[in-house]
């Protein structure tokens, strides 16, 4: 059996990996270096260019030069070159391509198992695009990981004392903070939390704005109308971001960058650390709420984490380190390369599922990672509302099952919606995905029985099912489609949840006192029809001005009702439930005598 690789398909630069002599050992690429760039590009007759050769022609090939396509996954972008389109799978593909020719020169044998990492905030679509993608490029991907557990594998392999680590992994173009739980063979992910678009990418292109203005306040040209130009000045910025981390300032000096009428510009600027901070910090503030939600939802304080791992190019900024220090307190560790440590996780995994001989945590080869889903599950009932089947940081994979009925007599189908969001109310929340389940057993309203399941794999792909218990029939979906939230909608659906948390649960409970009332209206209307000639005169009086009473303050929209409103309804019912007792009993009765005999 051939070596798994653990690949890093990251959206600035790329990374391998393959156990070898019972350690994760970095594959270098066949210029030598350690990481490869993620970079595609197409020349003028056609030649497909990836990493270094890609990335030395962007500035004079701009239009035919693909970067960062990662931000792109699972999303309906694309690019045509050539008359031919090509969509995001695609192109990371060639690219998976390209590592994967560099590991079977380094290893000398055919590679064709791959464990691929991916952000922990990915969707379920944009973890299919990445299977996709290793498809495409011949690969059998056997595992998609998240990109801080892989981290925190390769974090653990000498450091697998019981412990509650944060690993912080900003990277090219996305941000995720997970708490992570590591013990004897097993890693257990407590929460995560991240931003999709969020990374080095910003930064860069930060610095050049700023370059850009400061090139049109000098010479008065506008170089953002210039592809070449502004593709050198956004060069000229990813480097010196790289050298304002280890010096308190960089000089960054573009000779002959755009022609000024006939006057060449040569644009020379010293750039400070200090003003580079000054530049960035909002997008460093950025990643604080995850990094505050994350620990609240792990249900810890800074204080009991033994340690935080930075992961990602971009940790290396001074101004990143100090927020995560600022944050929890404790000096980030640094002694792990952020660079290589996910493909290094990634490594140990495919070890691990090839039935390698690594040794780890003192175990015999057996890891067991418990990643978790991102966000809650949940699919709409009566009254629109969204019933959670699925909690948010559920631990992967998930099978979950729980019984519904019908909401009307005697139907033949039912439309399961299913929903992915934190608030109460179904159409707050975003919809991904429809199937009907046709052939139920024709019966009164509340009899058939529903099974709903739904089945998260360890890849994070959420099938959902539904089966009518009586008759059998079955019908599923797997949720796969450009119906998935987007990371901003995810990230804006956990604030709303938050911010309107009061405000939904008023409706929520408006909701079921309105239901309640009905329900308790159409029972009585029904056993005063039937049983009322076996009241009194003043007692059925009593009942029906109860009636009326509660018909009157239940004609408002639920959405619309004050408290007060709410308060005097729930107080009918109770008045209504008293004074119909007698007549709702005995139609009982008469019910149960009828069926007997």
């Amino acid at each position: 059996m051939g070596k798994t690789i653990g690949i890093d398909l990251g959206t600035t630069n790329s990374c391998i990996a393959v156990v070898e002599g019972g350690q994760p050992v970095i594959i270098p690429n066949e210029q030598g270096g350690r990481t490869t760039p993620s970079i595609v590009g197409f020349t003028a007759v056609g030649e497909q260019l990836v990493g270094d050769t890609a990335k030395r022609q962007a500035v004079t090939n701009p239009t035919r030069t693909i970067i960062s396509v990662k931000r792109h996954m699972g999303t309906e972008w694309n690019v045509v070159l050539d008359g031919k389109k090509y969509i995001p799978q695609e192109i990371s593909a060639m690219i998976l391509r390209k590592l994967r020719k560099d590991a079977e020169n380094y290893l000398g044998e055919e590679v064709t198992d791959a464990v691929i990492t991916v952000p922990a905030y990915f969707n379920d679509i944009q973890r299919q695009a990445t299977k996709d993608a290793g498809r495409i490029a011949g690969l059998n991907v056997k595992r998609i990981i998240n990109e801080p557990t892989s981290a925190a594998l390769a974090y653990g392999l000498n450091n697998g004392s019981q412990q509650k680590v944060m690993v912080y992994d900003l990277g090219g173009g996305t941000f995720d903070v997970s708490i992570i739980e590591i013990g004897e063979g097993v890693i257990e992910v407590l929460a995560t939390h991240g931003d999709n678009h969020l990374g080095g990418d910003d930064f860069d292109e930060r610095i050049a704005d700023f370059l850009a203005s400061e090139i049109h306040r000098q010479y008065h040209i506008d170089i953002k109308k210039d592809i070449t130009a502004i593709q050198r000045v956004r060069e000229a910025a990813e480097q010196a971001k790289k050298e304002l981390s280890g010096s308190k300032s960089t000089t960054i000096s573009l000779p002959y960058l755009v022609q000024n009428g006939s006057t060449a510009v040569h644009f020379e600027y010293t750039l400070t650390r200090a003003k580079f901070n000054e530049l960035i910090c909002d997008i460093i503030e950025r990643t604080v709420i995850p990094v505050q939600d994350a620990l609240n939802d792990a249900g810890i304080a800074p204080s009991e984490l033994g340690k935080v791992i930075l992961v990602g190019g971009s940790t290396r900024i001074p101004a990143v380190q100090e927020k995560v220090h600022q944050l929890t307190g404790i000096v980030p560790s640094k002694n792990i390369n952020p660079d290589e440590c996910v493909a290094q996780g990634a490594a140990i995994q495919g070890d691990t599922l090839s039935g390698g001989t690594l040794q780890v945590y003192g175990t015999d080869n057996s890891i067991l990672l418990l990643d978790v889903t991102p966000l809650s599950l949940s699919i709409e009932t009566v009254g629109g509302v969204a019933t959670r089947l699925v909690e948010r940081n559920s631990t992967l994979p998930i099978h979950y099952s729980q019984v519904f009925s019908t909401a009307a007599p005697y139907q033949r189908s039912v439309e399961i919606h299913v929903l992915q969001g934190e608030r109460p109310m179904a159409k707050d929340n975003k919809t991904i995905g429809k199937f009907k389940l046709n052939g139920i057993k024709k019966a009164p309203a509340g009899v058939p029985q529903i099974e709903v399941t739904f089945d998260i794999d360890a890849n994070g792909i959420l099938k959902v099912s539904a089966r009518d218990l009586d008759t059998g029939k079955e019908q599923s979906i797997t949720i796969t489609n450009n119906e998935r939230m987007s990371d901003a909608e995810i990230e804006q659906a956990i604030r709303d949840a938050e911010q309107y948390a009061s405000q939904d649960q008023l409706r929520k409970d408006a909701l079921e006192i309105y239901m309640k009332a009905q329900q308790l209206l159409s029972k009585v209307d029904q056993a005063v029809a039937v049983a009322g000639k076996k009241l009194d005169k003043p007692e059925k009086k009593q009942v029906k001005s109860d009636c009326e009473t509660l018909r009157k303050l239940s004609k408002k929209q639920p959405g619309k009702a004050s408290q007060e409103e709410l308060d005097a309804m729930k107080n009918a019912i109770q008045v209504l439930e008293q004074s119909s007792a007698n007549v709702c009993e005995i139609f009982e009765k008469m019910n149960q005598d009828a069926q007997n005999g």
